[in-house]
């Protein structure tokens, strides 16, 4: 695929309602997040009779206009054009990852200021076009991103049916009231504090010339091998893998009652099958992790999200016949465990990242299967593909709902070529046992 972009525009975006922009304090949820790359995505739809004058005139100022009238802020939008084939980068065989990356935009970044995000919208002329999102981990968590581009979406649809005037669902208008959440036992000083140590550490011992600087840990170069693939599990493929892991915890040693969820079918099953797929030593370090939403207010504008991690344990527990049922163990049991406490753990969690040995494999997982990001309709029809671009900055996985609402589970994955091809048959694999 020719990845080449023509820029057609570039805008700053500002509200149609006030002004005033909008600065927002950063809470201890925000400070966890805030180095960390951001959350890139791109939304696929298809539209085969989007010529370059419908693009023009109606998708490119319909996205301004209703991005104005949901914005409290400025916020950048280019405008692109490619003469691309996208067809394979919303199908279910592996490609480069390296086509993905012209389509998400970048965040402008400095010591003192972000954007919170950027949004990009790319056509391919008579075939599809695609918006593609980079949002800062601090300020905006998957479900805060989410529920801002079904405000955009829902205004867009509503312009366009004439119906602007009418308010949208009240589950949609963001509250922006920082003094939600509080701040127990002086958590933003120890989070601080653990950030300061992390940053003294990457430079090599020298102190960090601006500890409260808001650029990004750099992120490392995509080796060029790299490729993306996503399984559609489906609902029978789910229970499938369910039922397998009651007949084999049944049958071992020391049977116990597994919280059998979806999601911790889905993800023990992507982490066995990426363990094995790397291969290696038996005895290298694995560890797991993933996002835990904290917030109380469904509409609140901000992160507030913890997060949870086991580690270390090593390759050898899942690359055996058992090691399945050793992963879904142990993701059921990490479920267990939480609690109202978890938000507290932040500070050990950043305290905990540089004990991780060299070769190790930690696999965390972007997205979630309650985002709904499927129902984004700009007016044009629901998305055809949703693609988490940000997963090729780690050991990390996607996952979410499928497009139908069947109960179909999507997974996306992005390893180097050889490590795909093997994971791939892994996968087919484990569904036929």
């Amino acid at each position: 695929m020719n990845s080449s972009l023509n820029v057609i525009d570039v805008s700053r975006v500002t509200p149609s309602a006030s002004s005033e922009s909008l600065t927002l304090p950063l809470t201890y949820f925000d400070i966890f997040w805030y180095k960390f790359h951001p959350v890139e995505r791109v939304i696929f739809y298809q539209l085969t009779d989007a010529t370059r004058p419908f693009f023009d005139s109606v998708i490119v100022p319909n996205l301004k206009s209703s991005l104005s009238s949901s914005l409290s802020h400025y916020l950048p939008l280019a405008g692109n054009l490619s003469n691309a084939d996208v067809s394979r980068l919303t199908g279910n065989k592996p490609f480069p990852t390296a086509e993905l990356h012209p389509l998400v935009p970048e965040l402008q970044v400095t010591d003192d200021s972000a954007s919170a995000v950027s949004f990009q919208v790319t056509l391919f002329p008579n075939q599809r076009f695609c918006i593609g999102v980079t949002a800062h981990h601090a300020v905006l968590d998957g479900k805060t991103a989410t529920m801002f581009l079904k405000l955009w979406a829902d205004t867009c649809k509503r312009q366009q049916d004439q119906t602007a005037n009418a308010s949208p669902p009240q589950d949609l208008l963001p509250i922006y009231d920082r003094t939600v959440i509080k701040n127990p036992n002086n958590i933003e000083a120890k989070i601080l504090n653990e950030w300061y140590s992390l940053l003294k550490m990457f430079s090599g011992g020298k102190e960090p010339d601006n500890p409260k600087s808001l650029k990004l840990i750099p992120s490392p170069e995509i080796s060029p091998d790299v490729v993306r693939f996503t399984l559609d599990l489906t609902r029978e493929d789910i229970q499938t893998l369910r039922e397998r892991l009651k007949r084999e915890s049944s049958a071992s040693p020391s049977p116990k009652e597994l919280r059998l969820s979806t999601f911790v079918v889905t993800y023990s099953y992507a982490l066995t099958c990426l363990i094995r797929a790397r291969g290696g030593e038996p005895s290298r370090p694995i560890g797991y992790g993933f996002a835990v939403d904290c917030r109380g207010l469904s509409s609140y504008f901000g992160n507030c999200v913890s997060a949870t991690f086991k580690m270390p344990l090593t390759a050898e527990t899942f690359m055996g016949e058992e090691g399945f049922l050793a992963a879904a163990s142990s993701v059921s049991d990490s479920v267990e465990e939480l609690d109202e406490t978890v938000a507290l753990k932040l500070p050990d969690i950043l305290a905990s990242f540089p004990i991780l040995p060299p070769g190790s494999q930690l696999v965390s997982v972007a997205g979630s299967t309650r985002f709904g990001v499927y129902g984004l309709d700009f007016g044009w029809g629901r998305p055809e593909r949703v693609l988490v671009v940000s997963i090729d900055q780690g050991e990390a996985i996607s996952m979410a709902e499928g497009r139908d609402g069947n109960g179909v589970v999507e997974i996306g994955f992005s390893l180097k070529k050889h490590e795909m091809a093997a994971l791939i048959d892994l996968l087919n694999d484990g569904l036929e046992k």
